[in-house]
């Protein structure tokens, strides 16, 4: 018998919820930095790009987009991202790994 396999996203968006809810009760009730780390900066990070090139994707698929159109838009997004944490942390994300 072959065993379905969960897709990943499916098991960590409870996870994905319950930061969120913990972020959201944290900004509600005290306010405080919450001084992450440079371990959780990175993770935080490696989180977001995950989740936008899933949405990304399904973009691209519902539009048709062609394989050499759908690598532009990755590469495209990777290097906004990175500019956009650069242009406000001053960090590279390069440097993170």
């Amino acid at each position: 018998m072959t065993k379905t396999r969960i897709p990943l996203g499916e098991t960590l968006s409870p996870i994905l919820t319950e930061l969120e809810d913990a972020l959201w009760e944290m900004e509600a009730t005290i306010a405080e930095k919450p001084c992450y780390t440079d371990k959780g900066f990175r993770g935080a990070c490696k989180i977001f790009m995950s989740v936008l090139l899933d949405r990304m994707y399904e973009l691209q698929i519902k539009e048709n987009i062609s394989q050499e159109d759908k690598e532009l838009m990755a590469t495209k997004a990777g290097e906004e991202v990175r500019a956009l944490v650069k242009t406000y942390t001053g960090i590279d994300t390069h440097t993170l790994y």
